[in-house]
């Protein structure tokens, strides 16, 4: 497969009409490989050409949308020194436009094997788990940028004069009885005539979505034929949740949110994501290795300053990001301003805002 050298900016994976570049930030990694992910699962891995800044970056010729992908970052697995690298599992791309598949909890996903004495899970790499978690983990999907957005524009409501309506995409319309069954709980329904006409009836000016960005299944919930509702499980801060799609998850979840967006506009509604920034869907020590542990942990991450093999909570769901890292800022300013110029939304709502400026 040819590769050429590509551009260290924008992050993720950019496709511009003739291939696509792939840029992912890790200062820890000592080699990083990108990997294609066939219609039949197979994979195709090639390594990133080139580094800048500690951005590892490469262009694919002739790559078109919906093309399925991933990283496998080779660097140091060492807990107690913060380094988690493993290149058995492949990577989510933090930048991923749009997210195909879900976790399944196979231990392929861990770092260890689950007979491992829980003391030992984080602290050791005696039983480090080199099972490939290929075909147990989500994988990020190149995109289509373009979008006909005609006249959109936001209805830029006066704060005195909002009726903002707090709403869950399944859960607003999964049992209206107008809305076609085969899209309720999807972004497509939410932006059924029917639903928009409910929202003005009630003199709506905007509706506050509960979390749209792609969010972890938790394992624990599965096994027990239960699913997590609420979404403050983030994994993908610049991807809408796959479960909401209607019409595909090869990146068709994005145009069915801009669709989403553009239709409640029409009826001069603004839309306001609730966003959760504090934490991601990793976990503790003892949680699976899906995207940022795996790529660069000790950057990523607060960690508990003379025990970096565990995370420093100040969320309660096992780990904070660590904000004071540049590139953890970049991240989530990227994602805000994504959400913003490319999906159109008017505004958001900051689950534990207080933990995104904490100093200690």
């Amino acid at each position: 497969m040819q590769i050429w050298p590509g551009k260290p900016y924008p992050l993720g994976a950019t496709y511009d009409g003739t291939g696509a570049n792939f840029a992912l930030f890790s200062e820890v990694a000592e080699r990083v490989e990108l990997c294609l992910i066939g219609d039949d699962d197979t994979e195709t891995r090639v390594d990133l050409p080139e580094v800048d800044a500690f951005v590892w970056h490469g262009f694919v010729p002739g790559l078109q949308p919906g093309q399925r992908y991933g990283f496998r970052v080779h660097g140091p697995y060492d807990p107690a020194a913060g380094h988690r690298c493993n290149p058995a599992k492949l990577l989510l791309d933090p930048y991923a436009k749009a997210v195909d598949g879900q976790i399944d909890g196979d231990e392929s996903l861990f770092s260890y094997t689950f007979d491992t004495p829980d003391a030992e899970k984080a602290l050791t790499d005696e039983k480090l788990n080199t099972a490939d978690s290929l075909g147990h983990t989500m994988l990020s999907v190149v995109v289509n940028p373009f979008f006909d957005w005609g006249q959109d524009r936001s209805p830029q409501h006066e704060y005195h004069e909002s009726v903002i309506y707090e709403a869950h995409v399944k859960g607003l319309t999964q049992q209206h009885p107008d809305i076609p069954e085969e899209i309720r709980g999807t972004y497509a329904g939410l932006a059924h005539p029917a639903m928009i006409e409910h929202l003005t009836s009630l003199g709506v000016t905007a509706v506050e979505l509960m979390p749209v960005h792609q969010y972890v299944q938790d394992s624990h919930l599965v096994e027990q034929g239960l699913t997590n509702y609420w979404g403050y499980n983030t994994i993908g801060f610049l991807a809408p949740y796959n479960g909401y799609a209607a019409y595909g998850t090869r990146g068709q979840q994005v145009a069915e949110f801009k669709g989403l967006v553009k239709a409640l506009h029409e009826a001069d509604i603004e839309v306001i994501l609730d966003v959760v920034y504090n934490h991601t869907a990793e976990g503790n020590q003892l949680g699976p290795t899906l995207a940022f542990r795996g790529i660069d942990n000790a950057a990523y991450y607060r960690l508990v300053d003379d025990d970096r093999a565990h995370y420093y909570d100040t969320t309660g769901t096992g780990n904070s990001l660590l904000m004071r890292h540049p590139h953890v800022l970049q991240l989530i300013m990227d994602s805000l301003r994504y959400w913003v110029t490319d999906m159109h939304v008017d505004g958001f709502r900051f689950d534990l805002a207080s933990t995104l400026a904490r100093e200690f």
